[in-house]
């Protein structure tokens, strides 16, 4: 993973964390909201080949849920790269 180095003529440590945290945030608003979305067995069983293809629609809801949980891992990655980057420069000023 490649963290954004904080220095003077660049974006503030803060304001990376804040974009960071943000976008984490929404990914996590998003996992929520997919949560509504799961599948259920009364949309499929009226399907030829119920039950096979509703258990293909769960796979294939989890597999969008671990997508987006493995951007939101990246991000809170990320998040905790620059917080660490922040207090190393403060301690650093002491």
């Amino acid at each position: 993973m490649i963290v954004p180095t904080i220095h003077l003529n660049g974006t503030s440590g803060t304001e990376l964390l804040e974009q960071v945290t943000d976008a984490g945030q929404a990914i996590y608003e998003a996992v929520k909201v997919l949560q509504k979305a799961f599948p259920h067995a009364r949309d499929y069983y009226v399907q030829p080949d119920y039950p096979a293809e509703f258990e293909q629609a769960r796979k294939e809801w989890e597999a969008r849920r671990e997508h987006l949980m493995v951007v939101y891992r990246e991000l809170e990655d990320l998040a905790g790269k620059i917080s660490n980057e922040i207090d190393s420069r403060e301690f650093q000023k002491k």
